[in-house]
Order: C-alpha cells, then structure tokens, then sequence
C-alpha cells in the first residue's frame, strides 16, 4: 500500500461526494468504473435495494440528486485498505440536508457508516462499490456507553 495510492483512492472518495453534493451527474460519472468493468458496479443505497450496472446505479443518482434539494458530508473514521487493484474506503457519512430550498428550510442530520471499494483502471483508481447503511438510535448507543 503506496502513500500514493492512498492518497488518489482518498481523491475519488472526496470527488464522490462533491459530485454529490453539487448534483453534478456528470461528475458523478467519472467516478465510477466504466468499460470492462461497467457490469460490475453496485451500489446500496440505505433502505434501498442493492442496484448492479453502471447505468442502473447512475440512475440512482440522477434520481437522488433531482430530489436533493441540499446535502453536505462530513466525513469521519476512513480508514483505506488497497490490496493488489482493489481497495476498501469505510467512512462515517454525518449528513446535513434540507428539505426544500428556502429561508425557511427544515435540515436534518443523520449518520450512515459507508464502505466504499475501488478498483485500478487504465483511467486510475475508480469507485466499484457504495454501500450505506443507516446508524439508527445512535443517541441511545452513546449512552448506553
């Protein structure tokens, strides 16, 4: 595992949810894995059910984001392990979002723990997999501490 490596799999992970938060599918698309191994992308979105193909999960995405009208990540506990041409990024997404867009928007947060999986292209490093799932009760976990 290359300082390198690391650091280029750490890019596409923040490109990743700056394309997110900026609603920008095109962006979005670049960082997925396309050509050879365009079939084998998955990606599970919390509550949802595990989408496969590239162009199913970046409709996904079109879908999410035309019904998004804020989000912003802050992103805790990565940790990134690279073994050969594929790499684990786990993160803890804490989320802001709004419901609508105005003054009187409602914001929420929430948590979900990630694993994020990479794999090297010809292009570089590439996002293979997303899965999200939900911390529910967390306030209660943390007392129970």
């Amino acid at each position: 595992m290359t300082e390198t490596d690391v650091s280029a799999i750490e890019t596409v992970n923040a490109e990743f949810y700056a394309a997110f938060e900026s609603a920008d599918l095109d962006r979005m698309g670049l960082v997925w894995a396309d050509g050879p191994h365009a079939d084998e992308v998955v990606c599970v979105h919390p509550g949802w059910p595990l989408l496969r193909g590239r162009g199913t999960v970046l409709r996904s995405w079109a879908l999410i984001m035309a019904n998004t009208p804020y989000i912003q990540f802050v992103l805790t506990d990565t940790q990134v392990r690279i073994s050969g041409d594929q790499a684990i990024l786990t993160c803890s997404e804490n989320i802001i979002t709004a419901v609508e867009e105005s003054a009187n928007a409602l914001t929420s947060g929430g948590s979900v723990v990630t694993t994020n999986a990479f794999i090297r292209t010809d292009e570089g490093w590439r996002m293979w997999l997303h899965h999200g799932s939900p911390v529910l009760n967390r306030e209660e976990d943390d007392e129970d501490e």
